[in-house]
C-alpha cells in the first residue's frame, strides 16, 4: 500500500468497526477538512464521471426493453433531478436500482426491495449505514454544494461483520453524491461501483 493509501485508510480507519448493525463510529474522518483530502484518486475520477455512468446505464437498461420501468420512478433515475437540500439524520427505507452492465452477460437494469438504513451524525459528520442485505454501503457524508453532498464509503458484503478501512481495497470503495429529488425523498447516486453495475442509485424515504 503506497504511503497515500496508508493515511487514507488511517484517516477512514472507522469504517473498519461498522457492522450491519452499527453506523460507522467519530474518528479522524470527521475531523477531514473536506472529501477531498481523503478521497482516492480513482473516487475522485468516479465523482467527475457520474453523468457519463447515468447517461450510459439509463441507455443500455432502456435498450433492454425496460423504458415503461425507468418512467415510473420519475425523478430517481432522472440525472438532473437534484433540487438541493441536505439530508436530516434518521431511518430510511432504502431503495437500490442498479443500471447499466459491467460485463457481457449481466443485466441491464435491476431494481430490489425496500432495505433499512440510517444517517446519523457521527463528528461534524453524517454517517450512512445500509443495515440489512447482501450489499452493505457504509461511509459518510461531506458537505459539498447547494445542490448535493459527497458519499465516501466501502462495501460489506455477505456475512461480514467488519468492513475494510476506505481506501484499502479499490474493489470494494464506494463513492457518490446524495440529492434530494422530492419534498420528502433523496437518492444516493454511486458511479461505477466495481460489481455488476455502471451505476447504482439508492432511493432514501423516512422510514415513518
Amino acid at each position: 500500500m503506497t504511503a497515500l493509501r496508508s493515511s487514507i485508510a488511517l484517516a477512514l480507519l472507522p469504517l473498519a468497526a461498522c457492522t450491519p448493525n452499527e453506523r460507522p463510529t467519530a474518528g479522524p474522518v470527521a475531523n477531514a477538512a473536506s472529501w477531498q483530502t481523503v478521497a482516492t484518486v480513482e473516487d475522485r475520477g468516479r465523482l467527475r464521471e457520474w453523468r457519463k455512468a447515468f447517461a450510459t446505464g439509463l441507455a443500455q437498461a432502456r435498450a433492454a426493453g425496460h423504458d415503461g420501468a425507468i418512467s415510473r420512478e420519475g425523478p430517481l433515475l432522472q440525472p438532473d433531478a437534484a433540487i438541493g437540500g441536505g439530508i436530516p439524520n434518521g431511518d430510511y427505507r432504502c431503495r437500490v436500482t442498479k443500471l447499466g452492465a459491467r460485463s457481457p452477460g449481466l443485466l441491464p437494469y435491476v431494481a430490489y426491495p425496500a432495505f433499512n438504513c440510517r444517517i446519523a451524525t457521527s463528528g461534524r459528520l453524517q454517517a450512512f449505514t445500509k443495515l440489512s442485505g447482501s450489499q452493505r454501503q457504509v461511509g459518510y457524508i461531506f458537505p459539498h454544494d447547494q445542490i448535493r453532498t459527497v458519499f465516501l464509503g466501502t462495501l460489506v458484503l455477505g456475512e461480514e461483520r467488519r468492513g475494510l478501512p476506505y481506501g484499502a481495497d479499490n474493489d470494494r470503495d464506494l463513492a457518490g453524491y446524495v440529492e434530494r429529488i422530492g419534498a420528502n425523498r433523496w437518492r444516493l447516486i454511486l458511479p461505477y461501483p466495481r460489481f455488476e453495475s455502471l451505476i447504482d442509485v439508492v432511493e432514501l424515504v423516512p422510514a415513518s
